[in-house]
């Protein structure tokens, strides 16, 4: 259940205001079917998250075990700092918007997340939460979980509600909330090394 309750909080403050997040907005704006938006941002999160986890257990299976409290607290920092950047908006859906809503979005948005620091926080959270099978599907099912939260309501109610919350204040809570597991990593892996 840690595993599942720390993906889905990591993922779904990391993702306000960012680059998917605003071109699910986009998306919204663009074809206003909200449904078939929201259907197409769970399985490109389904499909991206599970091969960024895939890579994550791999790396830690990989990787020395006394090396792996260090980059995974020293991969939170860096999600945390990147997170105070904020993202741009990009308005050109290119070709893809011949497509329809649901297969555009399902394209669009598993490009986007590529490299996106929600893909890596996953990465991260899957070499953490490596022990068993379980922890691993709890991670991916954390992080799309946390990625619909974050998504799903921008699509229903994109303009309403990012005219009313302060994305500063949400990337600043999610930097605390990354050096925070940070920190708990280090704390909690080596006492088990």
């Amino acid at each position: 259940m840690e595993a599942f309750v720390n993906s889905t909080l990591a993922v779904a403050i990391a993702e306000i205001g960012d680059k998917t997040q605003l071109l699910a907005l986009f998306l919204a704006a663009r074809y206003s079917r909200p449904f078939m938006i929201s259907f197409g941002v769970f399985a490109a999160t389904i499909f991206n998250h599970a091969l960024s986890a895939w890579l994550g257990s791999w790396l830690a299976d990989t990787i020395p075990t006394h090396w792996i409290p260090w980059i995974i607290s020293a991969s939170f920092v860096a999600i945390a700092i990147w997170i105070l950047v904020p993202d741009k908006e990009d308005d050109s859906m290119g070709r893809f918007a011949e497509y329809g809503p649901f297969l555009a979005t399902l394209i669009l948005f598993f490009l986007a997340e590529i490299g996106d620091k929600t893909q890596i926080a996953t990465v991260v959270l899957a070499a953490k939460y490596n022990e068993t099978l379980w922890m691993t599907l709890s991670v991916i099912a954390g992080t799309t979980f946390g990625m619909l939260l974050a998504n799903v309501p921008v699509i229903f109610a994109g303009k309403w509600i990012m005219d009313r919350l302060p994305l500063n204040v949400a990337r600043k809570s999610a930097f605390v909330l990354f050096m925070a597991l940070a920190v708990i990593t280090l704390v909690s892996m080596k006492g088990e090394i």
